[in-house]
C-alpha cells in the first residue's frame, strides 16, 4: 500500500508514523545518538519517569507514546503501527481509533508507573524510564482481537484470529524474554485496549440485532387485490373496464390508489350506473386496506442508545486514569514529605 493509499484509507494511522519519524529524526538532529539515547536526552524528548510523570509533568504519559529509544525500536513499533492501523482505523473510524491508541498507551504508562512505585516501596526496584508506542499498539491489536472473536468485518473481509493471536503472542513473549521491555507498558495497553474494544463490539452486536428485528417486524405479505382499468384490446373506448389480479408492494398500492383518485375527480359520477361506483368504491377500500397493513414501524431509539456505549466506556476509562495518577501522586508527595 502506497503512503497516498494508507493516507485516504487510514489518515490517522498515517499521522501517527509520520509523527514517530519526525520525531526521532528531529532528536538525531540535535545531536542524540540514534542507536543508544542517553536517559538525559529521553528525558528532555518527554519519555515517561516517575518522578516527573507523577509530580508535576503528567503530559508524559501521551508524549513518551511518540517517543522511541533507538531506531530499531522505532522500526519494530512503525510496522506494527502500520500493520495493525490500516486494518483498525477503518473498523473503528479514525475518531475513535485515535482515542483507543492514545487511551492504551496512556494505560500502559500508568501500569508502568504503578509497578515502578511499588518496587520502590518495596525495596526491590528503582526509578526507571519508559518511552514508545507499544502500549498504544497492543491496544489496537486487543481491539482487533475482540473484533476477530466477534466476527467483525472490515470491508466485507473477516479478521484472521490466528494471525494476530500469533502477532499478539510474539509481543509479549518478546516483552518477558529480552531484558529492558516495558512488559507492564504492553500489558496495560493491551487491557485498556480490550476493555474498549469489548465496548464497541457488544454495541454493533445489539446494533445488528436491532436491525434484524426492524426487517423482520416490516410485513412482507402482499395482499392479491382486483383493479379496474381501461382495457387495452380497446383503447378508444374508455368506458369499457376488464378485471385483473397483481401482486405490488406498499408504495405501489399507494401510488395507484392516488392516481385512481386523481381520475375518479376528473370524471361525471352523475353519468356512471351504479354498479360501476360500487366496483370503485371496493377497489379503493381494499387499497386503503392494504396500504394500512403495510405502515412501517419508527426507528428502534435502543440502537442510537447502544451507539453511545464506546463513548461512554472511553469516558469513564479516561475519568478513571485521572484518578489514578492523582492517587500515585498524592502517595508519592506523602512519602516525599516523610523523608524531609
Amino acid at each position: 500500500m502506497t503512503i497516498q493509499q494508507l493516507l485516504k484509507t487510514a489518515p490517522v494511522t498515517t499521522l501517527l508514523l509520520i509523527s514517530f519519524i519526525g520525531l526521532f529524526v528531529m532528536q538525531v538532529l540535535t545531536g542524540v545518538d540514534a542507536n543508544n539515547p542517553s536517559t538525559e536526552a529521553l528525558i528532555k524528548w518527554g519519555a515517561n519517569a516517575l518522578p516527573f510523570t507523577m509530580n508535576d509533568e503528567p503530559w508524559r504519559l501521551v508524549s513518551s507514546a511518540f517517543l522511541h529509544i533507538g531506531l530499531m525500536h522505532l522500526l519494530f513499533n512503525g510496522f506494527a503501527m502500520y500493520f495493525f492501523g490500516q486494518i483498525a482505523e477503518p473498523m473503528f473510524g479514525s475518531t475513535k481509533f485515535l482515542a483507543l491508541f492514545l487511551l492504551s498507551a496512556i494505560g500502559g504508562n500508568l501500569l508502568n508507573t504503578q509497578v515502578t512505585w511499588l518496587s520502590i516501596l518495596d525495596g526491590t526496584g528503582q526509578p526507571g524510564l519508559s518511552a514508545g508506542a507499544s502500549g498504544g499498539i497492543m491496544g489496537i491489536g486487543a481491539a482487533l482481537l475482540i473484533a476477530a472473536l466477534f466476527k467483525i468485518s472490515v470491508n466485507g473481509l473477516m479478521l484472521n484470529l490466528r494471525s494476530l493471536l500469533f502477532i499478539m503472542g510474539i509481543n509479549l513473549v518478546y516483552g518477558f524474554a529480552v531484558p529492558g521491555i516495558d512488559n507492564a507498558g504492553h500489558i496495560g495497553g493491551a487491557i485498556t485496549g480490550l476493555v474498549i474494544a469489548l465496548a464497541f463490539a457488544i454495541a454493533y452486536r445489539q446494533s445488528m440485532t436491532g436491525t434484524t428485528l426492524a426487517q423482520q417486524s416490516t410485513p412482507t405479505t402482499q395482499t392479491p387485490y382486483r383493479i379496474n382499468e381501461p382495457s387495452p384490446y380497446n383503447p378508444n373506448d374508455q368506458d369499457t373496464y376488464q378485471t385483473r389480479y397483481i401482486d405490488q408492494s406498499s408504495s405501489a398500492d399507494m401510488s395507484y390508489s392516488t392516481r385512481n383518485h386523481a381520475d375518479f375527480d376528473n370524471r361525471d359520477f352523475d353519468n356512471r350506473d351504479s354498479e360501476n361506483n360500487t366496483s370503485v368504491n371496493s377497489d379503493i377500500s381494499i387499497n386503503t386496506a392494504h396500504a394500512n397493513t403495510t405502515k412501517q414501524k419508527p426507528p428502534d431509539k435502543s440502537s442510537f442508545i447502544w451507539r453511545l456505549l464506546p463513548r461512554a466506556v472511553m469516558l469513564l476509562i479516561g475519568i478513571g486514569f485521572i484518578w489514578w495518577w492523582q492517587d500515585i501522586h498524592h502517595q508519592l508527595v506523602q512519602v516525599l514529605k516523610t523523608i524531609e
